[in-house]
């Protein structure tokens, strides 16, 4: 394992020459919200589904099938993370967190209790970096430093589920994940949730957020999210009495 991942780090550190995913085509991920209806996706969506990412159950929503995938991009520990798990085990759901060195680093602890509670941990990168800005094999090497760090705190492989930094992506980087064997996933429900400093009320968050679930949706929450730890057993709550179940990515 210490050959492996020396190696690994040594290749990563190298400059490459070779092809970059980025160019002038790079995308930012959005939806067009519609309610509780499936809501609008990007153009070029299509091509996502082609090449094994994912934004949304499609066989649930076309099916009104009530189901939804809770997946959580977690860069850093503030209090918060540790709440919403303590939350997903009392209500005995499971989702997926993408994870970055920083949370490996700075609290492994959450990092194993995350995979010990059964949710899917998942590559969000090793650094928040743009992806559509870095060659291929930088951008290979960056999602495998990621998972040697994670391999090295829990024993365990990572899943291969990535998600792009804020949403930021482009066709070539889709085929590098593809071709790695990752599974790419994007989101079809969200709200604006990430900055600390600007939180919305837990009645404005939860409102936001049961106006829109929808079948088959991939919900995007930051667990470092104050509101998000606050509503989270609220929302678990209403969602169960809606009627909703629980996905796991890994069946997609």
């Amino acid at each position: 394992m210490k050959v492996l991942k020396f190696v690994s780090l040594v290749m990563c550190f190298v400059i490459f020459t070779g092809i970059v995913c980025s160019a002038d085509n790079s995308y930012n991920w959005y939806i067009k919200k519609n309610g509780n209806n499936t809501p609008g996706f990007p153009e070029n969506s299509d091509f996502v589904s082609a090449h094994n990412g994912f934004y949304i159950d499609k066989n649930a929503a076309e099916n009104g099938e009530k189901i939804i995938y809770l997946t959580f991009d977690a860069g850093y520990e503030n209090g918060n993370i540790e709440k919403i798990l303590d939350i997903m085990k009392e209500e005995n759901v499971t989702g997926a967190f993408f994870i970055l060195t920083n949370l490996i680093k700075k609290h492994p602890d959450l990092v194993k209790r995350m995979a010990e509670d059964g949710h899917l941990v998942c590559n969000h990168t090793s650094n928040h970096k743009d992806m559509t800005k870095l060659t291929k094999e930088e951008m290979l090497c960056n999602l495998e430093r990621l998972e040697l760090q994670y391999k090295e705190c829990t024993g365990l492989d990572m899943e291969k589920i990535f998600r792009f930094p804020e949403g930021k992506y482009n066709e070539e980087c889709i085929l590098t994940c593809e071709e790695a064997g990752y599974k790419t996933v994007f989101w079809s429900m969200a709200y604006d949730d990430w900055d600390n400093a600007r939180q919305p009320s837990k009645e404005i968050a939860k409102r936001k957020l049961l106006d829109t679930t929808h079948s088959g949706a991939i919900v995007l929450l930051h667990p470092t999210s104050r509101t998000n730890a606050d509503i989270l057993c609220d929302l678990i709550k209403e969602w169960k009495n809606q009627g909703y179940t629980f996905g796991n990515l890994s069946d997609l």
